[in-house]
């Protein structure tokens, strides 16, 4: 019974690593926390108010609307608002991503 209860241990202390996605590169919109998906594309002005107004800037998947987290934020501050391809890796258990690079998208 111990020896099962050890390997589930080390199965469970490994799981976060198996959560974390290879860097990869999307296209999609750079929002704010409270809007989301709502302005994809139309909205650029209400996305950099809300983001002075103290909202956190977040990244829209195009392919899938789906709204991801930015946890480093800097990343994004020249693109507020834009259509984007971004090159991140998710972290899909916090549903956020970490930017590795971004352009605007072509």
């Amino acid at each position: 019974m111990k020896r099962v209860a050890a390997l589930i241990t080390v199965a469970l202390a490994f799981a976060p690593l198996s959560a974390m996605a290879a860097s990869t590169t999307l296209n999609g919109y750079i929002s704010d926390a409270m809007c989301g998906a709502k302005h994809m594309g139309t909205g650029a002005a209400c996305v950099k108010k809300c983001i002075a107004g103290g909202e956190a800037p977040v990244f829209v998947d195009e392919a899938k609307k789906e709204v991801w987290a930015i946890d480093n934020p800097d990343a994004v501050k020249a693109f507020y608002g834009d259509h984007v391809t971004v090159t991140a890796t998710a972290d899909a258990t916090k549903k956020s991503v970490h930017i590795d690079a971004i352009e605007a998208a072509k």
